[in-house]
């Protein structure tokens, strides 16, 4: 596998949730290239699982695609914030929950391609609504509760189309066992 060296990188925008960069990298063999990169903060998606077994999924406005996405909490970790604190933090703002214990499950690269963060997958089990929500002046966020068993088809439908929360129940089936949760892994 050839490698790149990095010759030049210059700002395109720079902004609190995301910097654009261009990058002028030679490859081993002297060809060289331009290439975007986009560097954002670490992220987080949280499973919130209620002791019923019901998990706590959230529709909001997402600009992207103009209309109203189905997901689980999550957000981005503050500086100074680990993955677990950020995710408790972003699971009472945006749900109003508090977990009674939160399971790291592990990250994914959202998009190597481009950018150079991680997402981390959090299982909140035993969630209970102890608050209001929390959110920001410009976020509606509608709380929706579903039996896990729901997910799958959810998924498979494209009532849940967004890749980072796929990735997250991924994890979590593979957490149980390989399949998505029928009461196993909750």
């Amino acid at each position: 596998m050839r490698m790149w060296r990095n010759l030049d990188s210059r700002p395109i925008l720079d902004r609190p949730v995301l910097r654009v960069e261009t990058h002028i990298r030679r490859r081993d063999d002297g060809l060289e290239r331009e290439f975007l990169v986009l560097s954002a903060p670490d992220w987080v998606n949280i499973i919130p699982v209620t002791s019923q077994g019901r998990v706590v999924l959230i529709r909001q406005w997402r600009h992207g695609v103009n209309q109203t996405a189905l997901e689980i909490p999550g957000g981005m970790v503050d500086p100074g914030e680990s993955p677990a604190q950020a995710a408790a933090r972003e699971l009472l703002e945006e749900t109003g929950h508090r977990a009674g214990n939160l399971e790291d499950l592990g990250w994914v690269h959202p998009n190597p391609a481009l950018f150079g963060n991680r997402c981390h997958t959090f299982l909140a089990r035993d969630c209970r609504r102890v608050q209001a929500q929390r959110t920001e002046d410009d976020e509606e966020i509608e709380l929706l509760e579903v039996a896990a068993s729901e997910l799958p088809g959810l998924v498979a439908g494209g009532g849940i189309s967004h890749s980072l929360v796929v990735a997250a129940l991924c994890k979590w089936w593979l957490m149980a066992g390989g399949a998505p949760p029928a009461g196993k892994g909750i």
